[in-house]
């Protein structure tokens, strides 16, 4: 399976798929990784590893429809099978989403529907949650908002700030993104008609792993 992976930062989430990658765990072809930061540290992660990157000055273009449209056109010519939001920081427009539809996901660092956006963390000690975690879904035109794939859960503690948290979240994304990965280009997952299926059936709750 082609894949892309689209990057903003230091790419954490995408070295964890490379160390998979280099194992044998995850059989895909991640042919480009690309990033809106020509600076990103995850663009080192990817040359590293022998990856071709492109690095895209996001504050060059006029607007950002203008960047929009030459993201949708380069990621278009290389006509992946699989992309692979790895901490990109920008809402991909409608257009962008339907052109790809079924073949991008995204991991966030909540247990969707709860706390879409940004400052999850901060939010869930804010509400005195019990049970904190990750999610990968795939991705649609609503900020995510897509059907929700797999889940990492962990309870807080009473010690917890939002520096553990954070940690204790990644952990969990390391994980399963890899497996959501591996389900698609193994054919046991799948989207249709806005829906995801697993083995053959509507996935209408997420699969879940808890904390060891």
């Amino acid at each position: 399976m082609k894949a892309v992976c689209l990057i903003s930062g230091t790419g954490t989430n995408l070295q964890a798929i490379i160390n998979n990658i280099e194992i044998g765990y995850l059989n895909i072809d991640l042919v480009s990784v690309i990033s809106d930061k020509p600076n990103a540290e995850g663009l080192k992660r990817a040359k590293k590893a022998g990856i071709k990157t492109i690095g895209i000055d996001f504050t060059s273009y006029a607007d950002r429809f203008e960047y929009d449209a030459f993201l949708e056109k380069k990621v278009a010519s290389i006509d992946p099978e699989l992309i692979i939001l790895s901490g990109y920081m920008k809402i991909l427009p409608t257009s962008f989403c339907k052109r790809f539809s079924g073949r991008i996901l995204n991991i966030h660092p909540s247990l969707l529907p709860k706390y879409k956006g940004l400052n999850t963390h901060q939010r869930v000690l804010d509400n005195k949650d019990d049970i904190h975690g990750a999610s990968v879904h795939f991705v649609n035109a609503e900020l995510d908002g897509g059907p929700i794939i797999i889940q990492y859960h962990f309870k807080i503690n009473e010690n917890d700030n939002t520096d553990s948290i954070k940690k204790k979240t990644q952990k969990g994304e390391y994980l399963i993104y890899s497996k959501a990965i591996k389900w698609l280009y193994e054919k046991r997952l799948s989207f249709e008609l806005g829906k995801a299926f697993f083995d053959g059936s509507e996935l209408k709750n997420p699969k879940i792993f808890f904390e060891d």
